[in-house]
């Protein structure tokens, strides 16, 4: 890989955290913030973000030829600095470790249950499109 993606994959990600960050604090101290003690901000940011994934790899796959530069901005680095799949780990044993085990089990099952069929929602309206 050149550094010239090394940077685009870096710009990307930095881009991605701040979202992540923006996104899922507005979420969890919103409305849907204090019902049971979940983190619905993280959940929404998986969740999106393997939708708009799909989309675009769908998109780009199908529709649109995007150059190396583009693909590594866009799907590595900003939807990989976006989504939080290890802020999901991390909240899932903290609540197995509060005796939470089944907001846990809530969790644990909807963020890649439900992140799938995002993708797969995603994929389709590309190809929709």
């Amino acid at each position: 890989m050149s550094r010239m993606l090394w940077l685009w994959v870096a710009l990307g990600g930095a881009i991605g955290a701040v979202l992540r960050y923006a996104i899922s604090g507005w979420v969890q101290e919103g409305r849907w913030g204090g019902i049971w003690g979940f983190p619905w901000g993280t959940l929404f940011v998986n969740l999106t973000g393997c939708l708009v994934l799909g989309l675009l790899a769908g998109l780009f796959q199908e529709r649109f030829l995007v150059g190396p530069q583009l693909r590594a901005l866009i799907l590595i680095g900003l939807l990989g600095g976006y989504t939080t799949f290890s802020t999901f780990g991390v909240e899932t044993f903290n609540l197995i470790k509060e005796g939470s085990f089944h907001l846990a089990l809530l969790n644990g099952l909807g963020s890649p249950v439900l992140g799938i069929i995002g993708a797969w929602l995603g994929d389709l309206i590309a190809h929709w499109l």
